[in-house]
């Protein structure tokens, strides 16, 4: 099958002049991805729904009839005993506007509780502290809780998690990538140019829905941060999505490679033949995930910009400029795989002649 000429022209230019592209295209990725230092994350607030939905209208008319801590009442379950003790250190503690009277279970067990509504909105930043202070200085034995501590602790949760998941997800794709290509230097290349690529998706979600940038074209009020579940789900997602473009590029540049051994053709070659596959696949998934940006609700709309802007910036920039030109300067180290390496990993081949 001949292949594209356009792609093939591309990548005979690449070889010709790697600096010349790929230098441009680390520092557009590296700018993008500077501003993800200063990303902060936290549970959606009721800003994340339209504020024609009844939803919203109802959380804003109990705002203005109760208090801005009305809809996050803290639930705290305490021995009977330590009820009056645990009231009195709820209506002394800062962050407390209101604390109602025990209740006991109805079932007579010797547990009551007891409801207090915070002085701001569920989804002010303070709050986290106010719910330090209570779990501290209340009875060893109260429990503090609620609709709003509940996305409290889920995001503490998911901050836990994140560098875990993050890094296994990193592992799990240099081995695979090792695996398949029977190359170090080649896996861990893909492998950092994908945390590149998901980094600058990052740095571009802070500058939108962090700062606010573009938020009136976009039709939203920017929440001053990301959603809490975002950091897992989008890593997740991008880097999988990035696997997959890495995958069609550089098993066409192993296949041509043991063909030849030449790594000029390996890399032109696989250019020629995949870069096609690799832009029509982003295209179509670029298209498809902004779609998701003319949703009304916040949570769709972030995964779409996210999403969209990871895959057009993974495959037209990775895939096929940087990645390529690190073939181009890394050249024949890039197949290079020691002799004990090669014993323990299995046989592994694209090509079949």
């Amino acid at each position: 099958m001949s292949s594209p000429p356009r792609f093939d022209a591309w990548g005979e230019r690449l070889w010709r002049h790697p600096l010349r592209y790929g230098v441009p295209a680390v520092l557009v990725l590296v700018a993008l991805a500077v501003p993800v230092l200063g990303l902060k994350t936290a549970m959606p607030s009721i800003t994340v729904v339209p504020a024609a939905d009844s939803s919203r209208q109802g959380y804003e008319m109990v705002q203005q009839a109760l208090g801005k801590g009305a809809p996050g009442m803290l639930q705290i379950v305490t021995p009977t005993a330590q009820a009056q003790a645990t009231a009195r250190t709820l209506a002394s503690a800062d962050g407390i506007a209101a604390v109602l009277p025990a209740q006991s279970a109805a079932d007579g067990s010797h547990w009551s509780l007891i409801q207090a509504m915070p002085s701001v909105d569920p989804s002010d930043g303070s709050l986290r502290n106010t719910v330090k202070i209570l779990r501290a200085e209340l009875p060893s034995q109260a429990l503090v809780g609620g609709a709003a501590v509940e996305n409290l602790d889920l995001k503490q949760a998911l901050d836990d998690k994140a560098p875990l998941v993050i890094g296994v997800i990193l592992t799990l794709g240099f081995v695979l990538l090792l695996i398949a290509l029977q190359a170090p230097l080649i896996a861990a290349l893909g492998v950092l140019t994908n945390l590149l690529a998901t980094a600058a998706a990052f740095g571009v979600a802070r500058l939108i829905f962090q700062d606010g940038h573009g938020s009136g074209l976009l039709g939203f009020d920017p929440q001053g941060f990301l959603d809490g579940w975002g950091p897992v789900f989008f890593f997740a997602m991008i880097f999988a999505i990035a696997m997959d473009y890495t995958v069609f590029l550089l098993s066409s540049a192993k296949e041509h490679f043991e063909r030849t051994g030449d790594p000029r053709t390996a890399m032109t070659s696989a250019l020629a033949h995949s870069g096609r596959v690799i832009f029509a696949a982003a295209g179509v998934m670029v298209a498809v995930f902004f779609t998701f940006a003319l949703a009304k609700p916040l949570p769709p709309k972030e995964m779409g910009i996210v999403l969209g802007t990871a895959v057009l910036l993974d495959a037209f920039l990775i895939r096929l400029v940087l990645l390529p030109a690190l073939l181009r300067v890394t050249g024949r180290a890039a197949w290079w795989s020691p002799a004990w390496l090669r014993k323990v990993l299995p046989t592994i081949r694209f090509s079949h002649d």
